[in-house]
């Protein structure tokens, strides 16, 4: 059975930066699309962004595209989030997830997930 962290969340102002990352254990982690998303109190968990497993291709919600990017290193079996320009709407807990196979942005698509790590951006 995977197991995900999330580490890396944190305070930071408007416009600041975040590196989110996840780090995998047990699996075969270079076989996993992988991705993130976020949920605010009181919301639906919402797509942030995915990547294939060997990251060749990665994918965006229209919210952070070109402020955020996702990254894996399959030899370390971490993924990670780069964020930049960050605003106070993006604050959220951020969830790590993996196995996804063709909708990427669906949750229920994904086989297991961290605990989550929260981000708040503060104005």
């Amino acid at each position: 059975q995977v197991q995900l962290v999330e580490s890396g969340g944190g305070l930071v102002q408007t416009g600041g930066s975040l590196r989110l990352s996840c780090e995998a254990s047990g699996g075969t982690f270079s076989t996993y699309g992988m991705g993130w998303f976020r949920q605010a109190p009181g919301k639906e968990r919402m797509f942030v962004a995915a990547i294939t497993p060997r990251g060749s291709n990665a994918w965006y919600s229209d919210s952070v595209k070109g402020r955020f990017t996702i990254s894996r290193d399959n030899a370390k079996s971490t993924v990670s989030l780069e964020m930049n320009s960050l605003k106070p709407e993006d604050t959220a807990v951020y969830y790590c997830g993996g196995g996804w196979e063709r909708f990427y942005h669906a949750p229920a698509e994904y086989d297991f997930w961290g605990s989550g790590t929260q981000v708040t951006v503060s104005s």
